[in-house]
């Protein structure tokens, strides 16, 4: 059993004072009356100063030391994604529960190790997936489940995104295999979980990736083809090249009874919905679109309620170690699949 955390506030600590980890201050911000924000850690004197001196508590350099200091409940870590599975596993074994941003890891045996690791020392491990939050994939979510499509023919998602050379420039890590990885890995993360978690399990990918424009090691454009178990076909093209700004996050769905597409900067406004039946729900799809100038959308608040619910004993983890494996499979398989320009087959040997 986990323990239950009753009659207090959830301690936590934030792990890395970058660029996503605001939306992690103001998701704790938000949620004051059961989170309290204990100390934050980063490798950057001047970012943690900064952050310390905004929110008045104990900063650290050193993961470790603060882990010792502190009496902390969940740590979350909005790191370079290559390690964060040696920072997990350093919170594991000091018996504290882990919030880790997407992708949970780089490298497939990095994720295993993670769920291990929780596992053994009986705490949680939560994977960010904030956008399964999103109002508009919420409706979608709940047409498949309800089989609205009947047989699922085809899917076809979309991430056409730009990012300049001077974001990779502000950092070391970035754009490299070890502590980041490419257009398909990092930027498009959220909408590789869409192929699981809306669709199912995942059969076979090809995909070909390729470094087109920017200075980094990794891929900044990538397409996949992917057979689902089910007998769907479907595709997924990503580019961090779009002109000149981010462009559209979407995914379409094609199905026996049902035709949908979910568009927009970010999957954020619903574009076609057609089905062969009618639900009164179908009323809410003008109510569910909403406007928005960032492709993070709005679902940390939505997910760090769930942490919170299940800290307190009131809810199963929506998106826990295991869910973050299936999408680090797929996306393992592609690179797998690019590299050597054969299908790969799922699931992976574990």
């Amino acid at each position: 059993m986990f323990k239950i955390i009753e009659n207090r506030k959830i301690k936590i600590g934030i792990v890395g004072c970058g660029r996503i980890s605001k939306n992690h201050f103001g998701s704790i911000e938000k949620h004051v009356d059961d989170l309290e924000l204990v100390a934050i850690c980063d490798a950057d004197k001047e970012m943690l100063d900064r952050h310390k001196s905004e929110y008045g508590v104990n900063a650290y350099s050193n993961l470790e030391e603060m882990l010792k200091r502190e009496e902390l409940d969940v740590v979350s870590l909005c790191t370079p994604s290559g390690i964060h599975a040696e920072q997990a596993i350093m919170c594991a074994k000091a018996g504290i529960h882990v919030v880790t941003e997407k992708p949970m890891a780089t490298r497939w045996d990095d994720g295993l190790r993670m769920v291990k690791a929780c596992d053994e020392a009986r705490v949680r491990l939560f994977v960010v997936k904030q956008n399964r939050r999103n109002a508009t994939l919420q409706l979608l979510k709940r047409a498949v489940t309800e089989k609205r499509f009947g047989r699922i023919y085809m899917v076809n998602i979309n991430v056409f995104w730009t990012r300049p050379q001077s974001y990779y420039d502000m950092g070391k890590w970035r754009g490299t295999w070890e502590f980041d990885g490419g257009a398909l890995m990092n930027q498009a993360s959220h909408y590789v979980d869409l192929i699981d978690w809306l669709i199912g399990p995942v059969a076979s990918v090809q995909a070909m990736i390729g470094t087109l424009a920017r200075d980094i090691e990794v891929e900044d454009t990538g397409i996949m083809n992917i057979r689902w178990r089910n007998g769907a076909l479907g595709s997924m093209n990503v580019t961090m090249l779009t002109y000149p700004k981010n462009y559209e996050g979407s995914i379409t769905i094609l199905g026996e009874k049902g035709t949908v597409r979910v568009g927009g900067l970010a999957v954020n406004e619903i574009q076609h919905w057609e089905f062969d039946d009618q639900q009164p729900y179908d009323e809410d799809i003008k109510n569910a679109n909403y406007q928005t100038t960032s492709v993070y959308g709005f679902g940390h608040p939505l997910y760090y309620k769930n942490v919170i619910d299940v800290l307190r004993g009131q809810a199963e983890t929506e998106t826990d170690g295991r869910e973050g494996l299936k999408s680090l499979e797929v996306l393992i398989a592609a690179y797998l699949s690019a590299r050597d320009g054969k299908t790969v087959n799922l699931p992976l040997e574990y």
